[in-house]
């Protein structure tokens, strides 16, 4: 039952893109490693309460102290820095969508065919393909959040952040702000509706058209 809390539109457990699917993978790893650490320390407590065994200091400093800790943090840290580097932007060439973050909404400004496509509240991605967001803040700290495509990126006055960004199919996910930002924080979300990369700038096109009426 507990389970049913990994899934849903918010969780990050239920991947839509590939640099959420190694953020899930990661995570997983982790709850299996810290499983069986816990294990680990109630097998000794249940021994503790057994008769006196003679133990040498060293095989709790050197072999349960270091050598332990050796074997489960040296691997957690290579696996966190190959995420890490995976999900950065990168100088590519990558579509880019400026997001501009107000209390309490998301301002998205898309390339379109015919010039920029702004949009409140709804970011529109094409299928498949990287697309690098350049989020800025107008008054205090915001952070940008996809739950099912990646991970949280800091919107910050004065200041320009980027975040990559890349869903695998076409559908409609869900975003918000992942940092405190005052009252009206908690409907501070917005909408990612992903498209076939065809029809991409028909999407535009058909969000500026709705931004002109």
């Amino acid at each position: 039952m507990l389970l049913v809390g990994c899934d849903g539109p918010l969780s990050a457990l239920s991947p839509a893109g590939p640099a959420a699917r190694d953020i899930a993978g990661l995570w997983w790893a982790m709850l299996a490693g810290a499983g069986a650490l816990t294990a680990l320390v109630l097998v000794l407590l249940a021994m503790a309460f057994g008769p006196p065994r003679q133990i040498t200091p060293t095989r709790w400093t050197h072999g349960l102290g270091m050598g332990l800790s050796a074997v489960v943090l040296i691997p957690l840290l290579g696996a966190g820095l190959w995420v890490g580097e995976r999900i950065l932007p990168r100088d590519d060439g990558a579509l880019a969508v400026r997001v501009h973050a107000v209390q309490w909404h998301w301002e998205f400004t898309h390339d379109g065919p015919d010039g920029p496509v702004e949009t409140r509240d709804r970011l529109i991605l094409p299928a498949g393909q990287p697309v690098d967001m350049v989020i800025t803040s107008a008054d205090v700290i915001h952070s940008l959040w996809v739950p099912q495509l990646g991970g949280k990126m800091d919107a910050i006055p004065g200041r320009t952040n980027r975040l990559r960004l890349q869903a695998d199919a076409p559908g409609l996910l869900h975003g918000q702000c992942a940092e405190f930002c005052g009252v009206g924080h908690a409907v501070m979300r917005f909408e990612v509706l992903v498209v076939p990369p065809e029809d991409f700038e028909a999407a535009l096109a058909e969000a500026a058209g709705g931004n002109d009426d």
